[in-house]
């Protein structure tokens, strides 16, 4: 077969890839669908002489920029999309994704080699956080409702909605600079080939929550559904308040107390205790149809919509550590949490094929809402001035993550010219009002009249009595367009140029308020559970002489902590262009270079909220320009190995959430955050080098080396303040990370045992990674730290890192097994699942932490177990899927660790979950 035949057919192959759900609905005699030649299509031989079968990987549907990504390398022209891209890629099909069992996009992707999931929907690729993986929905950037998070938690995507998902390990010209250990592009499901309607139901649960006592509070009438009756707006002098100018310490005493009143909802802050938890559930429906408009066009429409609803108990340990070198605990407390979790999510797509000429639009709805209620009981044991004190706080949340995505992609074929085109518009919010904490404490002290009871005196001196009302808001858009194109020069190389554009904008607000009373305030009515205790009746009434003693009044006050940093603004601005060039020099060697331009401008900076608020000098502003260079060469023998090499320089920017002077709790951890506005960008230089080998059906072998270096690597550390833990940001000076990845796919058909077996086939899966990473840190050098109500001040960079740790978040082992039987004429599969993931590093435990060791998570082993079985019942086929999660028993594991002891910073039982689903389709 001629070069330019094949170069003619590639192109066409790529474009159907990157759009292959009109392509999949066309006749096989369509010309758009084939080579511009009758040659036929050489197919990959195995070292036995047997044609190598890829259609399941053909039927992939992946869209990104730069179509050509999912190019053949060589003259031979495989079809596997792994094998036949340009890069290092992993693809999740939709087959995939299901065989797996996994209701969200991060559980499936866990699965992939080098990746691992920390739980709360970050995926880690080759050890590095979500700082440096990107992102990209259709190849389109997304913003993140979470403030902790640079990129989109992955677990609030369903599976049902996505078609593929592709891992790209090496970085190409044509995916944005921001490029660490991976980009993650998720496709959404696109247009069938015949109409369906399809219905699905589960229940599940877990042996933690289901069946058993729980906490909940009531809030408003349709919190099962994630949405707020109206319940948790604020009203009244509050609302005056919020939308004013004038600072709380401004108002009068009486207006003070107004605010306070408004801020008192009962059916928010009383919690009860449930009996009997109920099974989750979830449903869904799905539904797609095609039909044709005159007579070349084709236009394709499918919508899903999907709701479920889970609890989640967790019994965690909570302690924290003595400052000293000895691991001892200053405290030890148990906090019991309840999460109400409900995810709501609709899709509509439409795709139009005219001729050579296909346009898709895509609009996608996330809604994802926690209710939260929880209790934690404990002792200060030492270094607090109240040794022996016991403490109960309640706490109350409602956090309300919101996506709304838009995307119009069109790719177009003019001759032998392929343009590709992108816009889109995306805007996420995460809204928690009327965050709850309230500390009640018992001081053990038979001296005391109440010294046997909690009290809460609204006193504010921890360890004692708070009362603390939080309100967050947060709105971040996004704004992208982008074009790509590709331009046959010769019979053997091709040049892809593209610019585009990426704004992303942010407004983070949140206002966190104090009650507090004098020191007067009577022991009698600190005594009242939390709604009555700060009730209007009690505010009121504590301004009568006689309330504290005879003829002494004392006045409940309000003040607000958030004075000084309420709202930020934050913008991100990027205009790149690339220009990449795909050459095969020689019958089987593949080089594919190109070059990136990025122009980036960060800033973030407070918003005027008060007519007399205080500069504090939490700005940044950071502006660089970067050539971020890549070049894989790749090279196919006639045997099916092939090998890779490349190299490239990408950059990490800082995240908002990193940058903001902002605090904030995480949900998960229920620890605080705050951020650096003197963090600056790391760069990244990238190198790696892999062997495959394909042999049999579907089937391959892997081995890979890889090598970062990274200069101003952004770590976590962690500052003690009494007995509280806070989190923020900080640049190391550099780091270095390397390590070998294998994988092995191996299908087995079992046609030969007969019988049972005769349709059946065996499927193993085995990935291994192996990571190590070291901070390089030397004496003399210095990194900025964020302060209180100052500038960012200048420490030495060995007060918080140590040369040679590992980098935040790093596991130096990750495993993944999939052992599956299936059948080859009809829906029946049985898989077993094994991931395990070695200890990582949670937070730096270096400034003021008196020595102590690093905080370490144990991810552990886990077993799963997934059956899907199809059935039909009167003409409908039915799938069902039986779950079983977390055989192995593998316990949640945040400590801090060494000779001399170890204290449990979030540690709990996850136990067994279990989930049984059925899906009709019509």
């Amino acid at each position: 077969m001629s070069t330019g035949k094949q170069l003619a057919g590639l192109l066409l192959l790529s474009t159907a890839l990157t759009y292959p759900g009109v392509a999949f609905a066309q006749d096989t005699g369509n010309a758009a669908a084939q080579p511009a030649t009758d040659t036929p299509v050489e197919e990959p031989i195995d070292p036995e002489g047997t044609v190598q079968d890829d259609t399941a990987q053909d039927e992939v549907d992946i869209s990104v920029p730069g179509g050509n990504i999912i190019t053949v390398t060589g003259v031979r022209g495989p079809r596997d999309v792994t094998r036949s891209s340009s890069q290092v890629v992993s693809v999740l099909s939709s087959e995939d994704i299901a065989r797996t069992g996994e209701g969200d996009i991060a559980g499936a992707l866990s699965r992939v080699t080098g990746l691992s999931n920390t739980g709360d929907g970050r995926v880690f690729v080759r050890g590095l956080g979500d700082r440096y993986s990107l992102a990209l929905l259709n190849g389109l950037p997304l913003p993140s409702p979470e403030p902790l998070s640079r990129v989109v938690p992955l677990d609030i995507f369903p599976t049902d909605i996505i078609a593929s998902s592709l891992v790209q390990k090496s970085y190409s010209a044509n995916f944005p600079g921001e490029f660490g250990g991976g980009v993650i592009n998720l496709t959404t499901i696109a247009v069938p080939d015949e109409s369906f309607i399809k219905l699905s139901f589960g229940i599940s649960g877990d042996t933690e929550t289901t069946f058993e006592n729980g906490l909940l509070y009531y809030g408003s009438d349709y919190d099962w559904f994630g949405f707020d009756t109206g319940r948790r707006d604020a009203v009244g002098a509050l609302a005056t308040y919020l939308d004013g100018s004038t600072e709380l310490e401004e108002l009068s005493l009486t207006e003070r107390q107004q605010v306070a009143g408004a801020l008192v909802k009962p059916n928010l802050i009383v919690t009860q205790k449930a009996d009997h938890l109920r099974p989750n559930f979830s449903g869904g429906l799905t539904a797609g149809t095609s039909f044709f408009i005159g007579d070349d066009a084709e236009l394709g429409i499918v919508a899903t919509a999907n709701l479920s609803n889970s609890l989640r108990n967790r019994n965690v340990t909570n302690q924290t550590p003595v400052r000293q070198a000895q691991v001892t605990p200053a405290d030890d407390f148990r906090r019991f949490v309840t999460d109400n979790r409900m995810l709501a999510n609709g899709l509509l797509g439409f795709a139009l094929e005219f001729g050579e000429q296909k346009v898709r639009w895509t609009n996608l709805y996330i809604r994802d809402t926690l209710k939260q209620a929880s209790l934690n009981q404990g002792r200060i044991i030492v270094g607090s001035g109240n040794d022996g004190f016991d403490e109960i706080v309640q706490q109350n949340a409602w956090f309300e993550r919101q996506l709304i995505d838009t995307q119009l992609v069109g790719e177009f074929l003019f001759g032998d010219l392929g343009l590709d085109v992108r816009a889109g518009y995306a805007q996420t919010d995460r809204e928690s009002p009327y965050e709850y904490r309230f500390t009640y404490v018992r001081t053990n002290n038979p001296n005391q009249p109440f010294g046997n009871f909690f009290i809460n005196p609204l006193d504010n001196n921890l360890p004692g009595g708070e009362a603390n009302v939080a309100f967050s808001d947060l709105t971040e858009k996004v704004y992208y367009a982008g074009a790509d194109l590709t331009v046959p020069v010769t019979d053997a190389f091709s040049i892809t140029a593209g610019a585009a554009y990426t704004d992303t904008q942010r407004y983070s607000e949140r206002r966190e308020f104090a009650f507090d009373a004098p020191s007067n305030f009577p022991d009698g009515v600190a005594l009242l559970r939390p709604d009555l205790l700060i009730s209007p009746t009690i505010i009121e009434a504590s301004n009568v002489p006689g309330f504290a003693s005879p003829g002494v009044a004392s006045p409940i006050d309000l003040i607000e902590r958030t004075e000084d940093t309420p709202a930020f603004d934050a913008q991100l601005e990027v205009l790149a262009g690339y220009v990449k060039g795909n050459l095969s020099l020689i019958n089987g060697l593949t080089v594919d270079a190109g070059v990136r331009y990025e122009d980036g401008k960060q800033n973030v900076s407070p918003r005027q909220v008060f007519a007399n608020q205080p500069n504090l000098n939490a700005f940044t502003n950071i502006e660089n320009d970067y050539w971020l260079p890549a070049a894989t060469i790749t090279y196919q023998f006639d045997n099916g190995l092939q090998l890779r090499a490349s190299a490239s320089k990408t950059v990490a920017r800082p995240q908002f959430r990193e940058l903001l002077l902002q605090s904030y709790t995480d949900p998960e951890s229920l620890r605080s955050f705050s951020g650096n506005p003197a963090l600056k960008d790391s760069t990244l230089f990238n190198a790696e080098a892999r062997a495959e080998y394909y042999f049999g059906q579907n089937s391959r072998v892997s081995l890979a080396g890889f090598y970062k270096e990274i200069d101003n690597p952004i770590e976590t550390f962690s500052q003690f303040t009494d007995n509280t833990q806070s989190s923020s940001f900080a640049n190391a000076p550099k780091a270095q990370l390397y390590g070998a990845e294998a994988e092995l796919v191996w299908n087995y058909d079992l046609y030969d045992l007969g019988g049972f077996f005769e349709t059946k086939r065996a499927l193993f899966i085995a990935n291994y990674t192996y990571t190590q990473s070291q901070l390089q840190v030397e004496a003399g050098d210095v990194t900025l730290i964020p302060t209180t109500n100052a500038a960012p001040t200048q420490v030495a960079a060995t007060d918080l890192f140590r040369d040679g740790d590992p980098l935040t978040g790093q596991s130096d082992h990750l495993l993944n097994l999939q052992i599956g039987l299936e059948d080859m004429d009809k829906l029946s599969q049985v898989t077993l699942l094994l991931s395990y993931a070695s200890d990582r590093v949670t937070s730096r435990l270096g400034i003021n932490a008196g020595g102590l060791p690093d905080e370490i998570a144990r991810p552990g082993a886990r077993l799963d177990f997934v059956v899907r079985q199809g059935i039909d019942l009167g003409g409908v086929p039915l799938e069902l899927k039986f779950e079983a999660r977390n055989l192995t028993g593998t316990d949640n594991l945040e400590f801090i660790e060494n000779d001399t002891g170890r204290v449990d910073t979030n540690t709990y039982d996850i136990g067994q979950s279990f989930a049984l689903s059925l899906t009709a389709e019509f």
